[in-house]
C-alpha cells in the first residue's frame, strides 16, 4: 500500500492576489450561507495597517487562503477557505498554525474568530484551543434570505 504525500506551501500574499483570493472564496463559501465577503471588503480590509494575507498552495495548486488583522494586543482571523475538492489533507490547520504564530510574533496575545453555526470548521477550531464566547443570531444572511447565526471563538495565546 503507497501513501502519497501532498506538499502544502504556505507565502504571504498581497493586493496582488486579489483575483485569486475572490476565486478561492467563491469557490469555498457556499452562497446560501452569506459568509463570502465581496471584492470590494476585501481590497478596503487589505489597505488597511495590522492585515496580512496567507496563501496556500497543495502541489503548486492554489488551495486556500486566510485573512488575519491585529490591533494592538489582539488578532483577529477573518476569512479561512479552503478549495473543497482539497479539504481535508491539512491545508486548513496549516494556515490556522501560520496564523497563530503570525499573530504571536506581532505582539498579540489573544486571537479571536467568528464562525457560521454548523460549519465544519468549528472542529478545527475547538480541537486547536478556540473556545466559544459568544453568538451573534441571525448574521449571516444567504442567497434564499435565510438567516444563520455566528459563533465567536477565542484562543489565548500566552
Amino acid at each position: 500500500m503507497s501513501t502519497m504525500l501532498h506538499m502544502i506551501e504556505l507565502r504571504s500574499g498581497s493586493i496582488a492576489d486579489l483575483a485569486l483570493v475572490d476565486q478561492l472564496m467563491q469557490g469555498a463559501f457556499d452562497p446560501r450561507f452569506g459568509e463570502a465577503w465581496t471584492r470590494n471588503q476585501c481590497l478596503g480590509i487589505l489597505a488597511m495597517p495590522g492585515v496580512w494575507l496567507t496563501i496556500a498552495t497543495l502541489d503548486g495548486d492554489p488551495a486556500g487562503f486566510a485573512l488575519s488583522r491585529v490591533i494592538a494586543d489582539e488578532a483577529e482571523l477573518l476569512l479561512l477557505a479552503t478549495v473543497p475538492a482539497m479539504r481535508r489533507r491539512g491545508i486548513a490547520a496549516a494556515l490556522l498554525r501560520s496564523v497563530i504564530a503570525d499573530a504571536i510574533t506581532s505582539g498579540a496575545v489573544t486571537l479571536h474568530l467568528e464562525v457560521r453555526d454548523g460549519n465544519d470548521a468549528i472542529k478545527l477550531y475547538r480541537g486547536t484551543g478556540f473556545v466559544k464566547v459568544g453568538e451573534r443570531r441571525n448574521y449571516y444572511r444567504g442567497t434564499t434570505g435565510q438567516a444563520f447565526d455566528a459563533f465567536t471563538y477565542r484562543r489565548d495565546l500566552c
